[in-house]
């Protein structure tokens, strides 16, 4: 039986997600609480911090705590872990929030973007583990949509730390619509469950359905309106997999996030708009879309394995390889205070 364990934690905008790991049994404890984002910064990361020395407090049966990582949305710049102008955290462009927690816990702690995490955890325990794939790309449809990059077992974060905004690729230049990141057009706009409500508002009016799921239903019964902004969202996504297919080549492409419930609804579409805008793909199309295993040499294009968990569980598997020593912080970082 494992003697160790790792504290995971998926900073939300909604929830913030605490968890302690033990890699034999998963999930020792997981605590959810309220983001009091209106509270400010220095709020949240109190309560996140509490919650974590909380369960570092427990022995699990004589259990170590070893490390304790921590998902963020981004843009998050590594290895200074300082926010750039993260589009669903406002008022936090410029916080530091590795310094800010590291001095609150006296411990180190690896910080990392959100979506990376769930790819990490997509390859070491979900999909990338049952079809033995170690480069993988993830796109979670959420409130936002993320995106991640696992490249031979690792994660990709590029030269600053910002790789993996694919969230942010234009999709349509002719769109008037601003992005929270700044630009127009982008693919949250058009694929993330704001989105689909965005564009259910407009179709509908405000007597229409108020959530994504919702909409699918409404599509599901034949609504021909519900119908066309599904077939949006695959057109969408297939604009963005397309640049990172050309791009970078894997094997496989992973979509998470609420949304993918309505993968019976935005999938055709997708895939019809891939083969037009891919040539790549197109060389590569698998004859088996759902496959039980992968052909070499193609690219596939599923469902994530491990639904809303998956932040969570990839900052509970980066905390544990890691192997964080948890001290009290050295003197460069008392001399930054």
């Amino acid at each position: 039986m494992s003697e160790t364990y790792s504290i995971g934690v998926d900073l939300g905008g909604t929830n913030l997600r605490v968890a302690a790991y033990d890699a034999e049994r998963g999930f020792l404890e997981t605590l959810v609480l309220p983001t009091r984002l209106s509270a400010g910064r220095d709020q949240v990361v109190r309560d996140m911090c509490e919650a974590i020395k909380g369960l570092r407090t427990r022995d699990y049966g004589c259990r170590e705590c070893i490390g304790i990582a921590i998902g963020t949305p981004g843009p998050l710049e590594l290895p200074s872990g300082i926010l750039r102008r993260p589009p669903n955290l406002p008022g936090w462009d410029g916080f530091n929030l590795k310094r800010a927690i590291t001095i609150a816990l006296k411990s180190e702690i690896v910080l990392e973007n959100d979506a990376n995490l769930a790819t990490l955890a997509e390859q070491r325990l979900g999909a990338g583990r049952k079809y033995g794939v170690v480069d993988l790309c993830v796109l979670t449809l959420g409130t936002g949509v993320g995106n991640g990059l696992v490249l031979n077992g690792k994660i990709w974060a590029g030269a600053s730390g910002m790789a993996g905004e694919a969230g942010h690729v234009t999709v349509n230049n002719e769109e008037t619509l601003p992005c929270g990141c700044g630009s127009r057009g982008c693919l949250e706009q058009y694929a993330s469950a704001s989105a689909v409500i965005r564009m259910a508002r407009a179709r509908f009016g405000d007597a229409g359905p108020s959530t994504a799921h919702e909409v699918a239903l409404r599509a599901r019964s034949g609504n021909p309106q519900a119908t066309r902004i599904f077939e949006a969202v695959g057109r969408a996504l297939a604009v963005a997999l397309a640049g990172l297919i050309n791009t970078l080549n894997l094997p496989l492409y992973l979509l998470g996030g609420g949304v993918c419930e309505a993968w019976d609804l935005f999938s055709p579409s997708m895939f019809h708009e891939l083969e037009q805008r891919s040539y790549l793909y197109r060389l590569t199309k698998p004859e088996v879309l759902q496959p039980t295993h992968l052909e070499s040499s193609k690219t596939y294009i599923l469902k994530a394995e491990l639904g809303s968990s998956a932040g969570l569980l990839g900052a509970c598997v980066a905390g544990l390889e890691a192997s964080t020593t948890l001290s009290a912080p050295g003197k460069e970082l008392l001399a930054s205070q």
